[in-house]
């Protein structure tokens, strides 16, 4: 049975990253799928472009191009030198890039996002399936876009499941080829538009394709050694879990946990089909597998979000809050594409807690037209699965505590932005 592996940025950074890439690669069971994100930061890097296209800043554009280019370039000249046929092929996709800048924008800001941003996956996968192929891994690279289908909703697209799974069965014969990479994120419209499923969207783009083929596993490759039970980043005290129900996964993605993008365990689990996390920096480790499981994670799990906003809205008229008043806001928060991490009401007053919103004063101008409206920036975000007081009270000592919000198994505080202690 076919396996499908992805490797995120982190893992495809420089020479050596991708030289350990395809040693994992190398190793794994064929039949095999690869799905591969862009290079380290280069969405970060891709967007930065994207602002400079939509502002039409020419001197900023150029830099920021430039910037993808002086990233990539010394990559690509460790791993083939300088004077490889791999070239024709890099240079190529960086003068179709440039091309594409040339244009007027739309006037879509979503729909410009998409035509620009997955060069960095296709410049990735290209350099990864050369090198792999110049040193005997055979592969067939497979561009994304001509086997995942979408509709027209730029930048957080919808999968044409039907379709996909023609092209996708159609493409790929594991009879001429035991290998195939292709990228993570993307797909395009049936005008063939470009498309992204939304940041951190290549692991959905993995479990798509592990859906379609029936296949034995999902393995996501990662710089932790697991799913851990809080990011060791913000909690030097992280244990790792060595397994997770299928339902316990997804609450926690739901929550924010960083390790697995929310929609990518439901086509998982629709099949059984166990999901592994395990680490590039040591392939030998046995990671966390997600898979059917009876009994919930018997250790709090934390998760921290950054960079909220939380608002609380209340009708001018001091009428009680009620389904229209609800509707009405959600319509808002809808037109916004804003979503909503944290909720709760009471009679007069509606409270939210969100991403900081690219535009936030459009949001804010909406609301007030109907809603009196307060909100407290730079807080946070904390939840707790599986919470006891001693955890509570790890997460809240010394913190100024702006919501809260108990149920059963999680417990959530919206707290002032202020230094971690632990």
């Amino acid at each position: 049975m076919v396996q499908i592996y992805k490797f995120g940025g982190a893992s495809v950074k420089d020479a050596a990253g991708i030289k350990n890439v395809c040693n994992i690669i190398k190793s794994g069971t064929k039949p095999l799928v690869v799905v591969i994100s862009a290079m380290g930061k280069t969405t970060n890097a891709m967007e930065e472009i994207i602002e400079a296209y939509v502002a039409q800043n020419q001197e900023q554009l150029k830099l920021a191009y430039q910037a993808v280019i002086d990233y990539h370039n010394p990559i690509v000249v460790d791993l083939f030198g300088d004077q490889h046929p791999f070239f024709n092929i890099y240079n190529k996709l960086l003068n179709e890039l440039w091309q594409r800048l040339q244009l007027r924008p739309t006037g879509r800001y979503d729909l410009d996002y998409d035509q620009i941003v997955p060069f960095g996956e296709l410049i990735s996968t290209h350099i990864v399936s050369a090198y792999a192929n110049s040193i005997h891994i055979q592969n067939q690279w497979m561009d994304a876009r001509n086997i995942i289908r979408t509709d027209k909703n730029y930048r957080n697209a919808e999968i044409n499941w039907g379709l996909s799974a023609q092209l996708v069965r159609k493409s790929i014969d594991f009879q001429k080829q035991s290998i195939y990479i292709t990228q993570g994120f993307i797909g395009a419209t049936l005008s063939d538009m470009s498309t992204t499923l939304g940041r951190e969207g290549s692991d959905y783009s993995g479990a798509v394709l592990a859906h379609i083929l029936n296949a034995q596993s999902l393995t996501i490759w990662k710089d932790v050694p697991g799913v851990l039970n809080a990011d060791p980043r913000w909690y030097p005290l992280a244990q790792k879990l060595n397994e997770i129900s299928y339902p316990e996964a997804i609450e926690l993605a739901y929550y924010g946990a960083q390790v697995i993008h929310p929609k990518t365990l439901k086509p998982l689990q629709n099949k059984d089909i166990p999901l592994y996390v395990k680490s590039f920096l040591d392939a030998g480790l046995s990671g966390t597998v997600i898979k059917s499981l009876k009994g919930a994670v018997d250790i709090p799990v934390y998760i921290l979000k950054k960079e909220q906003l939380f608002i609380t809205i209340s009708p001018k008229d001091f009428s009680f809050i009620m389904e229209d008043n609800l509707s009405a806001i959600f319509a808002i928060f809808s037109q916004h594409k804003i979503k909503v991490n944290l909720m709760q009401n009471s009679a007069l007053n509606f409270s939210v807690c969100i991403n900081e919103p690219r535009d936030m004063g459009s949001l804010l101008k909406a609301l007030q037209t109907d809603f009196t409206v307060r909100y407290n920036d730079h807080v946070e975000l904390v939840t707790i699965r599986n919470y006891t007081p001693e955890a509570i009270a790890l997460v809240t000592k010394q913190k100024q505590i702006i919501g809260t919000q108990l149920s059963r198994n999680t417990a959530r505080y919206v707290l002032k932005e202020s230094e971690w202690m632990f």
